[in-house]
């Protein structure tokens, strides 16, 4: 049990520090979506890179934010079912839950993304816009970053949940 919870505390920590660098973008995308917004509008300059960028940071944000979320238990569910259960009952649910949703989803969006983020790698793909960035290869190995983070933080939540169910069952 106790190698367990170091595993489950390593990659909570993991997370945890991901998802404070990754708040730090949401500053960074509010500042750079304005700053796109005041330059079109109050001077007529408008850069497609800096707007490329604004969108970039956004599917950073979301996608590398989700295994965040995931240990912050803040993804959707029902919770009008799941909020009055007990500890042991809730833990019977997320390792449920992740066992039969969670990690099935993770490892098909793995399999149907890896052709499609490898073929935009062989090709190094870039921006179709003129004066765009060359980095869509880049951002498109976010479909395959995701599933693997939320596949690790599915893997704390599984320990958490047997970690709460054998502990309730030796009390």
């Amino acid at each position: 049990m106790h190698m367990l919870k170091r595993l489950t505390d390593w990659i909570d920590t993991g997370s945890e520090r991901l998802g404070w660098a990754i708040s730090w973008l949401t500053l960074a995308m509010v500042l750079l979506t304005s700053a796109v917004v005041l330059l079109r509008y109050l001077f007529n300059v408008g850069w497609i890179a800096m707007q490329e960028v604004s969108t970039y940071f956004h599917a950073i944000l979301f996608m590398l934010g989700a295994a965040y979320t995931l240990k912050l238990d803040g993804h959707v569910r029902v919770d009008i079912f799941y909020r009055p259960l007990s500890r042991r009952g809730k833990a019977w649910v997320d390792l449920l839950g992740t066992l039969l949703l969670l990690l099935p989803v993770c490892l098909f969006m793995l399999w149907v993304g890896w052709e499609y983020v490898a073929a935009s790698w062989s090709l190094q793909e870039g921006s179709r816009e003129a004066g765009g960035l060359n980095l869509i290869w880049l951002l498109k190995s976010l479909i395959l970053l995701m599933p693997a983070l939320l596949i690790l933080q599915g893997v704390a939540q599984i320990g958490h949940a047997l970690l709460t169910l054998f502990t309730a069952t030796e009390q």
